[in-house]
Parts: C-alpha cells; sequence; structure tokens
C-alpha cells in the first residue's frame, strides 16, 4: 500500500502580508508614474476598505464574548482583581518607559531647531478644549450599551462585558451554565469568521498600502518635506519604536514572562503586520487574540480580558511619538522647555492614551491634549501632519506588539504552562 504523500504547506500568512506589502509599495510607485493617484485609487481603495470593515465588523462581538466569558471563567471577583491590576501596571509602565525613549531622544537630537514653519499644514476638527479626560472616564460606564456598540466605543463595552461576566457567575447555576455555552458557541462563530477574513489579509494589505504610497508618491512637495526636518523627526520616532519593540518589550517577555521573545514575535507576526499596515490596533486584535491562545497557550480568560483592554488603552508607540511631536514643535517654534513641562508632557500623553481612546483621529486629538498642556501652539499640529501616516504604521505596531506581550506576562505570573 502507498505511504500518503505530505501535503505541502502553503507559504505561512505572515509572508504573504509581507509580500502584500511590497508589492503594493512598488504598486503605489508605479501607478502614480502612469497616471495621477486621483485616476486610479477608488479601483485600488475599495479592496481595502472591505478588508477593514471585515475585521471591524467581528470586533464588537469578540470582544463583549471573549472578555464576558474570560471574566465568568475567573470564577470569582478576588482573581479579575488580581489580574486586572497587573494589565494596568504592566501598561502604565510601559507606556511610560515609551514616552521617556522619545523625550531623550528628541533631546539628543534636536529634530525641530532650525525646521522651516513653512511646512505648517491646515488644521481641521482638531479642538482639545472639547476632549475632558473626566468626561471620558465617566463615559466608560454606559448609558446605553447599544448606542456604544453601535458607534464602537470600545471602553464602555469593555466595562459593560466585564460587569456582564462578572454577574453570570451570580445567578442560579443553570441560567449561568446556559449564558456561558450561548457566549461560547457566539465566540466560535465569531472566530471562524475571524479566520475567513484573515486570509483575504494579504490582498486587503496590498490595497492599503497602494492607496497609502501613491497618495504620497503623487505629492513631490510632502516628499521634499520629509526629507527635511520632517525627515530626522521621522527618524527620531521610528528609532524610539526600534528601541521600545526591539529592546525594551522583548527584554521584558525575557526577564517577567521567562520566554523566548523572538519566538513570540514569529508566533504573533500576522497580527504586528496587521496592525503596522493597517494603522488599527482594532483591526489586529481579532488575529493576536487567536493566535496568542491557539499559537503561545495563553488561556482565554488570559488572552480575552488582556488584549482587548490593551487594543483601547495601552499605547506604546503612540505616547512615545506624542512626546516627540511636542518637542519638535517647541524647538521649530524656538521655545525652551522646562524640565518641569517636559515631565508633564510625559504624564499628559499617559492620561490622554487613556482618556482619548475611542476618539476619531486619537492621534491627532492627544497631541493637541499635551499642546495645550503646556501652552504649545495648537497650529504646530500642522508641521506633524505630513508625516502622519509614515509615523502611524509603526507606532500603531508597537501598541499591539506590546499588548501580546503583556498577555505573555500576565499569563506567566498566573502560573500558566505556555507554548512559546
Amino acid at each position: 500500500m502507498a505511504e500518503d504523500t505530505p501535503k505541502k504547506k502553503g507559504l505561512a500568512l505572515h509572508w504573504q502580508i509581507l509580500i502584500g506589502i511590497g508589492l503594493g509599495i512598488v504598486a503605489g510607485i508605479v501607478l502614480c508614474k502612469i497616471t495621477p493617484y486621483e485616476n486610479w485609487y477608488k479601483y485600488i481603495k475599495w479592496a481595502g476598505d472591505i478588508f477593514l470593515r471585515g475585521l471591524r465588523m467581528i470586533v464588537i462581538p469578540l470582544v463583549f464574548t471573549s472578555i464576558a466569558l474570560g471574566v465568568a471563567g475567573m470564577g470569582n471577583s478576588a482573581a479579575l482583581g488580581r489580574i486586572a491590576g497587573k494589565t494596568i501596571i504592566y501598561y502604565i509602565g510601559t507606556t511610560l518607559i515609551a514616552a521617556v525613549i522619545g523625550l531623550t531622544l528628541v533631546n539628543l537630537v534636536r529634530p525641530g531647531v532650525g525646521a522651516s514653519l513653512n511646512l505648517t499644514e491646515e488644521v481641521r476638527t482638531v479642538n482639545a478644549q472639547n476632549v475632558s479626560f473626566i468626561d471620558q472616564i465617566v463615559n466608560i460606564v454606559p448609558a446605553n450599551i447599544f448606542e456604544a456598540m453601535a458607534k464602537g466605543d470600545l471602553l464602555p463595552i469593555i466595562f459593560f462585558a466585564v460587569i456582564f461576566g462578572l454577574f453570570m457567575n451570580k445567578v442560579e447555576i443553570k441560567y449561568s451554565e446556559t449564558l456561558k455555552n450561548l457566549f461560547t458557541a457566539i465566540y466560535e462563530v465569531i472566530m471562524k469568521i475571524t479566520m475567513f477574513i484573515i486570509r483575504l489579509a494579504p490582498f486587503g494589505v496590498f490595497a492599503i498600502v497602494t492607496n497609502v504610497v501613491g497618495k504620497q508618491a503623487d505629492d513631490p512637495q510632502a516628499l521634499l518635506a520629509m526629507a527635511g526636518s520632517l525627515g530626522v523627526f521621522v527618524l527620531v520616532v521610528w528609532g524610539g519604536l526600534l528601541i521600545q519593540g526591539g529592546v525594551v518589550l522583548p527584554l521584558l517577555v525575557r526577564v517577567l514572562g521567562k520566554q523566548n521573545p523572538w519566538r513570540h514575535i514569529s508566533k504573533m507576526s500576522t497580527g504586528i503586520l496587521t496592525a503596522f499596515s493597517t494603522c488599527s490596533s482594532g483591526a489586529a486584535l481579532p488575529i493576536n487574540i487567536r493566535d496568542s491562545q491557539e499559537k503561545c497557550g495563553i488561556s482565554n480568560k488570559i488572552a480575552s480580558f488582556v488584549l482587548p483592554l490593551g487594543s483601547t488603552i495601552n499605547m506604546n508607540g503612540t505616547a512615545l511619538y506624542e512626546c516627540v511631536a511636542a518637542i519638535f514643535i517647541a524647538q521649530a517654534y524656538g521655545i525652551d522647555l522646562t524640565l518641569v513641562q517636559q515631565i508633564m508632557i510625559v504624564f499628559t500623553a499617559l492620561l490622554a492614551a487613556i482618556g482619548a481612546a475611542g476618539i476619531p483621529m486619537a492621534g491627532m486629538v492627544m497631541l493637541a491634549i499635551v499642546l495645550s498642556a503646556v501652552g504649545l501652539p495648537l497650529e504646530g499640529i500642522g508641521m506633524v501632519l505630513a508625516v502622519e501616516q509614515i509615523c502611524d504604521m509603526p507606532r500603531t505596531c508597537i501598541n499591539s506588539y506590546g499588548d501580546t506581550c503583556g498577555a505573555v506576562i500576565i499569563a506567566h505570573s498566573e502560573g500558566e504552562e505556555l507554548t512559546i
């Protein structure tokens, strides 16, 4: 009897996504050489939009069911409080480290000194005065959970899911088991849908990157601007993010999580690349939850609590970017900030990362909050708009990667046997 021929494995998904990114860069440049961006972008952009909308479609039901199940699975409020406390401490700690790295680099390199204020672009729909940190904290408690779901406000949804999961264990056992079985069934279906959407990632990423590159390649002035002071600014941001993502976070995984950080990156590469190419932690969330459980051995109760919370409030990369951008703008305007003012920037960036969660144009709103805190002109935001996209991709990548590192560390601290 003939032996079964082993099936050939196809190219791994993360390699497919990398190929999609590379082809997207080439396609964006070539298409702009052939015809202006306005003539072709609508024939490409739709594929990326469908991919992103598909991922966003499943985020709300995935977050709600996974967190409710995770909290219910913890069994008691003491376990929930312990895990939540560890998670918050980790997120605050790593975000502070990232902010300090950014502050240190921008003071050493000083990219804003001599920068041309002619690079300033018009700023629209950014008003720090309309954003109150206290209001954002109050709004965590949803007045209408269905309205929060319709708007995609994750913090209120997470809050309600935690409460719902906690009280699942307070009802009679027959009702509790029914609810858990129902939520488990919904969760499994959503994960199947997630797998289907993820298979489309290379095509969606190709369309997104082609559109982004084409938009820049069709604007020579923007490219020239990036080559000057803004180019140095971008290098400082990327350098800081490289230190955070290539040194700090892997070191924490090694020391606190007792795991091999490079194997961890390899196992989580699909989600990391998705965050990088889509500039959306939410888009990478379903992939990160799946890979954390299936590839890293993290339990559902840890992954389904730590990762959704992190995608909302953990902004390592964004906090670093806000600090670099604020000091860059101050340098460009010839304003010398005191040590106290720079420390204020760090802590304001940390608070804004939580307070601005779920707000449209959150990165720009956060920067407006930081600038207002130290009395810098909001018009300075226009200086960095030209390179917003090229900075958004790596900072979102680090935000998402930081979440996955947190899941590993919290899981290890809870005594889980990981498969990294």
